[in-house]
């Protein structure tokens, strides 16, 4: 792909984004939508590999399908109501948009398509699909939340964090791990969307910084496997240890960053009297940082302390880009801000 092709696929992806985000109109949010999609085909299938003509098919499918959601739903509140305008939705419309939203966020019960697609990627493209990709979508859900019943809301987050945790503990494919470790996140996200949305802000904002850093590493070490990873502590030692932390920090292990949202959530949701579902949420985390310290055991305590005499795969790769280390260094420490962060 020439750079003028991936320049123009890069803004227009950005430009749908914001339309999205900007828009009040369903008719206008559904054009975003739609751009958005297209400009991010062109760069799954880029490697012109059988996987990444299925990654893309089934990401166009899944997410035509809710973009069809999305305009059948504003089509039925707009003949009700006469305006195309969001904020002022019925009841069935609105859970038929939210089922969309979940369906392009790859939520359960709409999740099977997500590991797929991101396995059909190259690194970086898992990367945006993990993280930019999660803007607009979000940016309706709160541009609705009066209208969503909290239920619905509330089910899905927890079914997702657990459900995803639970699938994450029999996967050895590092970015399937990666896209079921961000629909446990989302599923955390989800469930504040009711209650406060700058903390939900201030979660999203907190898992970009955590998953940009962690595919970095991964594309730098070519690790693609739960194998690989056992021999990347000869190739790059402080890297390596580096990744554990940030692995660590999605977790949610205190006292990293990845901490502070988790413990947000839960004091937020024990405020609202919702205790039994606080305690759910937390257990329902335990497998999902069983899957991130069965990474780390693989990766540190599975190869020998020596140098190798075989030739691995990445003996001949560069030294990788230096912006990892400042995004490393947040996604470690940036627990002891938390009131700034939360009140900004």
């Amino acid at each position: 792909m020439s750079p003028y092709t991936w320049a123009f696929m890069i803004t227009s992806l950005s430009t749908s984004t914001i339309l999205t985000m900007s828009s009040h109109h369903w008719l206008i949010a559904w054009i975003g939508l739609e751009l958005n999609t297209l400009s991010m085909l062109p760069i799954i299938i880029k490697p012109s590999h059988p996987r990444a003509t299925e990654a893309a098919t089934k990401y166009f499918l899944t997410q035509a399908t809710a973009a069809a959601l999305i305009m059948f739903s504003g089509i039925m509140n707009a003949w009700e109501t006469g305006q195309w305008l969001m904020i002022n939705m019925l009841p069935i419309p609105t859970a038929i948009t939210t089922m969309a939203i979940f369906m392009k966020l790859g939520l359960v019960p709409m999740h099977f398509w997500y590991p797929e697609v991101l396995q059909g990627s190259t690194m970086n493209t898992a990367m945006i699909v993990s993280t930019w990709q999660k803007i607009a979508p979000l940016s309706l859900l709160y541009l609705i939340m009066m209208n969503n019943p909290t239920e619905i809301l509330l089910m899905t987050g927890f079914l997702s964090t657990l459900i995803a945790s639970l699938i994450g503990l029999n996967q050895t494919q590092t970015r399937k791990i990666m896209a079921l470790s961000s629909i446990t996140h989302m599923g955390w996200l989800i469930t504040m969307i009711p209650f406060n949305l700058n903390l939900v802000t201030l979660t999203l904002i907190m898992y970009i910084t955590l998953t940009v850093p962690m595919f970095s590493m991964l594309n730098n070490m070519t690790t693609n496997t739960l194998k690989d990873l056992g021999q990347a502590q000869l190739y790059a030692p402080a890297l390596t240890t580096a990744m554990m932390l940030t692995l660590l920090s999605l977790g949610g292990l205190p006292p990293l960053s990845g901490f502070m949202p988790k413990l947000l959530i839960l004091k937020t949701l024990t405020n609202f009297k919702l205790m039994l579902l606080a305690i759910l949420m937390a257990l329902a985390s335990l497998p999902g940082l069983f899957m991130y310290l069965r990474i780390n055991y693989i990766t540190t305590l599975t190869s020998p302390p020596k140098t190798t005499n075989s030739q691995n795969k990445w003996r001949l790769k560069p030294n990788g880009h230096t912006n990892i280390t400042p995004l490393i260094v947040i996604t470690i420490m940036m627990m002891p801000i938390t009131p700034l962060l939360l009140t900004t």
